[in-house]
């Protein structure tokens, strides 16, 4: 996934702004079968425009597809964080 928001050019030529985590799911249904599937959520900061965030999707879903996934269903969506209110901080407990 990381590979495919940076093919989008959205984001840092480093990639030092893409951020990845991944969820396993052992009890899961699609479409009332147990079937295989790969769900990928991208959140990223208010602010892009509906064709940006479509060759975000794209660029995602192409990588996907370069896996070697068989007889797997695959999806991408992007989701809006509002900028105006998203929030982040390091708590190190060592600090004094």
């Amino acid at each position: 996934m990381f590979l495919g928001a940076l093919d989008s050019g959205l984001f840092e030529p480093d990639g030092s702004d893409i951020k990845v985590r991944s969820m396993a799911y052992e009890q899961y249904s699609v479409g009332g079968e147990s079937k295989a599937f790969v769900h990928v959520s991208l959140k990223i900061l208010s602010g892009r425009d509906a064709l940006e965030k479509k060759i975000l999707s794209q660029c995602v879903l192409s990588r996907l597809g370069e896996m070697s996934l068989v007889d797997v269903h695959a999806s991408v969506d992007v989701i809006d964080m509002d900028r105006d209110s998203y929030l982040k901080c390091w708590f190190n407990p060592t600090d004094k």
